[in-house]
């Protein structure tokens, strides 16, 4: 296959009109492009919000967006609806972000864990793979994984903050790992460059030089070349592989 010369921002929410406005959107999205990213993948934190990702994905058929169906643990009061995307004519590509968020506190953790059960059955049922947010949860998170069949699990840990021991348990699991901007003013664990998916999380984290600035899908390109510098690789092998993690686990 030819080698990939593209980029992919697997983790973003330029769909959210709370951080991007329309002209803000229109702007991101054609800033990716001359960056060279892509494919960009839009995620849900709730119902509602992910019903906007999807909608606007299917209002820019040209900019080569996908959605995610997700719940984050923080939304667990959020309505939600019995939900069917098998004969959707612009179904989601996974679910997520979902997951555990223990860092202001556990007085919601029985309902998080239950959330979580909830989201993994239903990612299982629609067969596709998760966006997990996990947060000062990880023990928790692994015994939860661990009642349901890990071989019908596939997915990626998002924005991973944690230590070593559990960045080996996450890849022990199968799992990728997205890696953003904070990774490029931080000291956390990497993972070896086949089990990395490049990730914005626009509106948040914006790498370094332009940390502290609204992030958006174009910097990317900024995380990709950091991570060439760190792992002394050629940028081109960073891209290439990053990109083919992405669409080998999203199946875009």
């Amino acid at each position: 296959m030819a080698e990939r010369t593209y980029l992919i921002d697997s983790h973003c929410h330029l769909h959210d009109q709370e951080f991007f406005a329309p002209a803000a959107q229109l702007s991101g999205l054609k800033n990716a492009k001359l960056n060279r990213v892509d494919k960009i993948v839009c995620i849900g934190t709730d119902h509602q919000d992910s019903l906007n990702a999807q909608r606007f994905v299917h209002e820019h058929p040209e900019s080569n967006l996908f959605w995610s169906y997700g719940i984050h643990p923080s939304e667990w009061q959020a309505s939600r609806s019995t939900v069917d995307f098998k004969n959707q004519a612009n179904p989601p590509i996974a679910i997520g972000e979902v997951g555990l968020d223990y860092h202001y506190g556990t007085s919601d953790k029985k309902q998080q864990i239950a959330l979580l059960e909830e989201m993994l059955q239903l990612a299982i049922d629609q067969n596709l793979p998760l966006i997990f947010h996990v947060r000062e949860a990880f023990d928790n998170f692994f015994a939860i994984l661990g009642n349901f069949s890990t071989a019908n699990l596939r997915g990626v840990v998002h924005s991973f903050t944690d230590n070593k021991k559990n960045l080996k348990r996450s890849l022990e699991h199968g799992f990728y790992i997205g890696v953003n901007g904070l990774a490029t003013y931080s000291t956390l664990p990497l993972p070896p460059l086949d089990r990395i998916l490049l990730e914005t999380d626009a509106p948040f984290l914006s790498p370094v030089p332009y940390r502290g600035e609204t992030n958006e899908p174009s910097r990317i390109k900024e995380i990709a070349t950091w991570l060439a510098t760190k792992l002394q690789l050629d940028l081109p092998v960073v891209i290439d592989q990053t990109t083919k993690n992405t669409e080998d686990l999203f199946g875009i």
